[in-house]
């Protein structure tokens, strides 16, 4: 395969174009929740997940066409979420991304609904995903719903928010990253395999890898808060510690949290045996996550 680099360059400028076509222009009426909603999505970031995305499609012999309007349906959801997130009632961040945050700019009602509408433009995109004899528009709303809800992203938002100033056991801190992180990473592989007509073992590895994937992508996380600054991240440094949050770090030390990272990692590659040689560049993308200082 050729260099990681180049890839994901280009299927991070092809996510870009095809959110650009999709996603209202910014003098569309009314044009400030508009030029809110793509403040937000356009602030850079990895495109990590639609990424994800793209790279399941392929590992199931699929295509990143197909895929795209899944991979941009997973990034406007997780926008949202950051939006929210970021909101002076739930994280009260000033920067994502690098720049300012959307509350920030556009004020808290705005943002609000800029987050609204970005969710209810993720339903509306997923279903332009052409339909395969495995898997309906019907399965790709049903598995977006399902990890948007109470059940994974907001239940898991909520026991964070619940979590703050205490000292969490492991178990509780691992359900909030489960949920809050690693579960929309799992479906972003999830409907990349869809796209592709997977096989319902090719789904299972891509579920196993999502999640553990997105859990050593959170434990990175966690020690990148404690250990880069925020001109680095593009986002608040320290901000768990400030927050009082249970973090891996804070929990079981910075070297035994990347330990924990390694494992999950080896655990991500190991499922991904199904796919022979065509799933190497998963493998790749998980090292990847692993390595990355930002």
């Amino acid at each position: 395969m050729s260099d990681l680099k180049p890839y994901l360059a280009e299927r991070c400028a092809f996510t870009d174009s095809l959110l650009d076509q999709l996603i209202p222009s910014a003098d569309t009426a009314p044009a400030t929740i508009h030029k809110a909603m793509r403040h937000s999505v356009f602030a850079g970031g990895k495109r990590l997940r639609p990424i994800l995305c793209l790279a399941a499609a392929e590992a199931c012999g699929g295509t990143k066409e197909a895929a795209g309007p899944a991979a941009c349906a997973v990034e406007c959801l997780h926008t949202y979420s950051l939006i929210h997130d970021d909101l002076p009632s739930m994280d009260n961040d000033d920067f994502r991304r690098g720049v300012p945050t959307c509350h920030k700019v556009f004020g808290d009602g705005i943002a609000v609904l800029a987050g609204d509408a970005l969710q209810a433009l993720a339903f509306e995109l997923v279903v332009k995903t052409p339909a395969t004899a495995r898997h309906t528009a019907g399965d790709l709303v049903r598995e977006l719903a399902v990890t948007a809800g109470s059940l994974h992203l907001v239940g898991g938002q909520v026991a964070d928010l619940e979590g703050e100033g205490k000292k969490l056991p492991l178990e509780a801190l691992r359900f909030i990253h489960e949920n809050k992180t690693a579960a929309l990473l799992t479906t972003s592989m999830k409907l990349g395999g869809m796209s592709a007509n997977a096989t319902p073992e090719q789904m299972q590895a891509l579920h196993d890898f999502g999640m553990a994937t997105g859990l050593a992508f959170q434990i990175i996380d966690d020690i990148l808060d404690v250990t880069q600054t925020s001109e680095k991240l593009g986002k608040s440094a320290g901000k768990d510690l400030a927050s009082e949050k249970s973090t891996y770090p804070a929990l079981i030390g910075l070297d035994a949290s990347r330990d924990e990272a390694h494992r999950l990692t080896q655990v991500a590659h190991d499922s991904l045996k199904v796919f022979g040689e065509n799933g190497q560049r998963l493998r790749e993308l998980a090292d990847y996550l692993l390595s990355r200082d930002y």
